[in-house]
């Protein structure tokens, strides 16, 4: 499943160019002798905030794998990821409302104040504070994480999604330049399809048609008056 977080992130890095490209060019300058680092650090902040994300949305599904219906949750988060997916651009919209204000702000102000800093830490921090930034993308990935139903898991997919988006945001911040609106418009058109072939993986994961390391059997125990559930890869 980790392939998708990269693949993910590589294409969502297409996708949120144009919101955090100014953001990452402002980290540092072309002049400085540590300029690699810096923008290294940037994005290890980024990639830090989503595992962090992940290892939330994993707990949280781990509860549900406790409670046994592992797989049902696995198809239900597939269809979500189908849904997120098709409507990946408008999922951002959400954050429009006034219940969101405050953070988002609060979010904008902090990247305000470490960018006028400066300096490794001010880099990393920066990176930090923007992986907090709405994200269509960035919760398409969570979704996936949640149904990872695991904590590390969910942290370790978010983090390699993190590092998926990294060389196209290194590519920008050699260059200078903001790619063109043309040559987004062509990648996000991918995007949908490649959300709804990550939903259908959650989907056939959690149908349980005994394939080793892909969709487990669950298999049913007696153990005195109860059942007991366990997924069992063949």
């Amino acid at each position: 499943m980790i392939w998708t977080a990269l693949v993910l992130g590589f294409l969502g890095s297409f996708h949120c160019v144009g919101m955090c490209g100014p953001i990452a060019l402002a980290v540092g300058n072309s002049g400085s002798n540590q300029f690699l680092l810096n923008k290294i650090l940037y994005n290890l902040g980024r990639s830090v905030t989503y595992a962090f994300l992940g290892l939330l949305v994993g707990s949280i599904g781990f509860t549900f794998s406790m409670a046994g219906i592992q797989q049902g949750f696995s198809i239900a988060i597939g269809l979500v990821i189908i849904l997120v997916a098709i409507g990946v651009k408008g999922s951002e919209n959400l954050v429009g409302y006034s219940i969101f204000a405050k953070p988002v702000n609060w979010i904008k102000s902090n990247l305000s104040y470490f960018l006028k800093m400066g300096g490794k830490a001010a880099f990393f921090a920066t990176g930090l504070v923007n992986g907090l930034l709405p994200c269509g993308m960035v919760y398409l990935a969570l979704v996936a994480a949640l149904g990872l139903q695991n904590p590390i898991l969910g942290a370790t997919y978010m983090f390699f999604f993190g590092i998926g988006t990294i060389p196209l945001l290194l590519a920008l911040m050699y260059s200078g330049k903001i790619i063109p609106a043309k040559s987004r418009v062509t990648v996000q058109k991918i995007i949908p399809y490649v959300g709804v072939l990550v939903g259908l993986i959650f989907i056939v994961r959690g149908l349980g048609l005994g394939i080793h390391g892909f969709s487990p059997d669950l298999q049913v125990f007696n153990y005195g008056s109860e059942q007991i559930e366990i997924t069992m890869c063949r």
